[in-house]
C-alpha cells in the first residue's frame, strides 16, 4: 500500500485569494515547491483535496478548475515537485447552479475525497497525513483516519484559536507547509533515526 500527504489548496499549497478561476490569479507560497519535494523524497504521494464551491456559486466553471489544477501540477512538476493528483468538490447544498446544488459526501469536512483517493491509489490512510489551514481540513483528515496537521498560513491562525476553544485539535500545528513537510519526512524514517 502507498502513503499520501493530502493537501488543502487555498491557504495551504497556494495563497488564499478568494475564488481563483485562472492560473494568473495564483499566488505561490515561497516554500511550497520545496515542501512538496521534501514529501516526495520521503516516499509520500502528494494529493490535493479542495472544496471548490465557486463552481456551484456560478463564479467559474468546473472546466476552469480542472485546467487550473492541470497548470498547477505542471508548475510544480517543472520545478521537480510531483503532485500526484488533484481532487475537488464543486458542490454546495445552497449553490446557485442547479447541477451542482447538492450536499456532497466529497465536501470537506466529509472525508469523501480522501476515501476516493485511497481507492484510486491503494493508500493506507493510517499512514497518511492531511495538511490544511481550516477546521474542515482537520476534521476530514480525522474522519479518514489520517494524522492531521494545521498550518498557520491562510486561515490557520484563526483555526488554531477556534480549535483551542472547541477541540479536538490537530496532531501537529506548524507555521507553514515546509515545516509540515519536515515533520512528515521524519515520520518515514525508522524510530532510531528520529531520536
Amino acid at each position: 500500500m502507498n502513503k499520501a500527504v493530502f493537501l488543502d489548496r487555498d491557504g495551504t499549497l497556494i495563497q488564499d485569494r478568494g475564488y481563483i478561476c485562472d492560473f494568473s490569479q495564483v499566488g505561490f507560497f515561497p516554500c511550497a515547491v520545496d515542501a512538496v519535494r521534501t514529501m516526495n523524497r520521503a516516499g509520500y504521494l502528494v494529493i490535493v483535496v479542495s472544496n471548490q464551491s465557486a463552481v456551484a456559486r456560478g463564479i467559474c466553471s468546473e472546466r476552469q478548475i480542472i485546467e487550473l489544477h492541470r497548470q498547477l501540477q505542471s508548475h510544480f512538476k517543472d520545478r521537480g515537485a510531483e503532485i500526484t493528483a488533484f481532487y475537488h468538490c464543486p458542490y454546495l447544498a445552497d449553490g446557485k447552479v442547479a447541477g451542482y446544488r447538492l450536499d456532497s459526501p466529497l465536501r470537506k469536512p466529509a472525508p469523501g475525497m480522501l476515501l476516493q483517493a485511497a481507492i484510486d491509489f491503494d493508500l493506507d490512510l493510517a499512514c497518511s497525513v492531511m495538511v490544511g489551514d481550516k477546521l474542515d481540513d482537520i476534521e476530514a483528515g480525522r474522519r479518514a483516519g489520517c494524522l492531521t496537521m494545521l498550518v498557520r498560513s491562510g486561515q490557520g491562525r484563526f483555526s488554531e484559536t477556534a480549535l483551542a476553544k472547541t477541540g479536538p485539535g490537530p496532531d501537529h500545528t506548524v507555521d507553514d507547509l515546509l515545516a509540515a513537510a519536515r515533520i512528515i519526512a521524519t515520520l518515514s524514517r525508522p524510530a532510531a533515526e528520529r531520536d
